[in-house]
């Protein structure tokens, strides 16, 4: 399996003992992975997995043995635009590795998006041009998004955003003194 991340983001907000994180994986954006190694994952490459019924994952680290949501558990939603692969998903800290990646998002430790896929069987196009090797993927079977320290294209990053409460958490923060307010 290959992992991969780009421009992009996750945004956290907390909701309780749940935090909700979204992110955004853009397409058609040409990376230096290595010295003279170029890849660019083109727009719709991870259609079949993105608009079929498959469990997708979203991991602490790539570790299937640290999920922090899932499509089959209704905890991750994945979507797909003509710009970027979005997701969004719910986090509960009842497990020791959920609540191990807020802390280090908190502290500002994790801030990479990548996701892991396998590419398709005739779903790339290499092209050389004397030392510059350049591939593009056209066709993925996506996996599962991870958060990471440090993703394999250096601008994808993780950012966190304020939530601001709505319904009926907006009515139970009100009552609270103002030292127990979101900020």
């Amino acid at each position: 399996m290959l992992w991969g991340g780009s421009l992009g983001g996750l945004e956290i907000r907390h909701e309780g003992e749940a935090v909700r994180v979204a992110g955004r994986f853009p397409y058609d954006t040409r990376t230096e992975l290595a010295p003279g190694y170029f890849e660019t994952i083109a727009r719709g490459a991870f259609a079949s997995r993105v608009d079929g019924d498959g469990d997708l994952y979203f991991l602490s680290g790539h570790d299937f043995e640290k999920p922090l949501a899932s499509r089959r558990a209704s905890t991750l939603s994945v979507r797909q635009d003509n710009e970027s692969l979005t997701f969004e998903a719910t986090v509960r800290s009842n497990t020791t590795w959920a609540r191990d990646f807020l802390s280090a998002h908190d502290a500002g430790l994790i801030r990479g998006l990548s996701p892991g896929f396998r590419v398709s069987i005739d779903g790339e196009r290499i092209t050389r041009d004397g030392d510059l090797v350049h591939r593009t993927i056209t066709a993925a079977e996506l996996i599962e998004v991870s958060a990471v320290t440090r993703g394999a294209y250096p601008t994808a990053q993780i950012e966190a955003r304020n939530w601001q409460p709505i319904g009926n958490v907006a009515a139970r923060v009100s009552h609270r003194p103002a030292a127990f307010r979101w900020r």
